[in-house]
């Protein structure tokens, strides 16, 4: 059995993704919309890292990679009938696109995926352009799973928040005890 190395999973997904039109940072613009104001001082580099950690997680890049995949097969009509023209024309009761998004954002809770089904419906940022069929593009698969990727890098973002919190809280704690 061949064994991929998870180095390599990793630069197959930052690829994909840049082929397709994505960027890091037009992720992260989304990240920063959805978390900017239940956090003071967020900034975009935060943002851009969490993207980036989000992209370490498997789940997220297994669902890039079949994803985008299926987008390029289907442009390329590789795909047996009826799955080809379900593809094609983002048919709004496959729901499969969505599914393999949602199974990827579980990894950071109800928050991710609350925030995951705003984005599927309000389409923000660069989710839009993806979702708007221009020629022969085919991105079914990749505007739901950019939208799973800001949402869980929106989720991390509001996770590492409170944990800060927290942390404050309870050193704030210790010290009052200590007088």
């Amino acid at each position: 059995m061949n064994r991929v190395s998870s180095q390599e999973v990793t630069e197959a997904t930052k690829k994909a993704l840049i082929e397709r039109g994505v960027s890091i940072r037009a992720i992260a613009e989304i990240v920063y919309e959805m978390q900017a104001s239940y956090n003071n001082g967020l900034t975009i580099e935060e943002c851009i890292e969490s993207v980036n950690m989000v992209l370490l997680k498997r789940e997220i890049q297994h669902a890039i990679l079949v994803g985008v995949e299926l987008d390029k097969l289907a442009e390329q009509r590789k795909l047996s009938e009826p799955l080809q023209s379900l593809i094609d024309s983002d048919e709004g009761l496959f729901g499969i696109d969505e599914t393999i998004a949602i199974g990827a954002s579980l990894g950071y809770g109800s928050i991710a995926v609350t925030t995951f089904g705003h984005l599927d419906k309000n389409k923000i940022g660069i989710i839009r352009e993806l979702d708007t069929k221009k020629g022969v593009k085919v991105n079914t698969f990749l505007d739901d799973i950019v939208a799973a990727i800001a949402a869980t890098a929106a989720a991390r973002v509001a996770h590492k928040k409170r944990d800060e919190e927290d942390r404050i809280a309870l050193e704030n704690s210790r010290i009052r005890e200590e007088w």
